[in-house]
């Protein structure tokens, strides 16, 4: 499994040096988009209704303000926005690029 080595905030965008030396860059707007998290994707209850993700919202003022790496798996952004709770898997993160 491919793991991040180094992690910068460059500007408006997030840079990642894997451990196969392939870099990836994702501007913060994207990357906020694309938040695994249920406020942003929504979750379904147990008979199918979609609660939270109402659909595409403008992010172009947001920006990384932080992040921290959780486990051996994913890493956490803070943006300015105040959103903190997406936990973009190594994987997910991969498939961003």
């Amino acid at each position: 499994m491919l793991t991040p080595v180094d992690i910068q905030i460059i500007g408006s965008e997030v840079a990642i040096r894997w451990s196969d030396d392939r870099e990836t860059y994702y501007p913060a707007d994207r990357l906020r988009a694309a938040s695994p998290s249920a406020e942003t994707q929504g979750e379904r209850d147990v008979l199918g209704q979609q609660h939270g993700g109402h659909g595409p919202r403008d992010y172009s003022d947001v920006v990384v303000t932080g992040w921290e790496r959780i486990g051996n798996y994913a890493v956490r952004f803070d943006f300015s926005d105040g959103h903190r709770t997406g936990l973009y898997a190594y994987e997910y993160l991969l498939q961003l690029a």
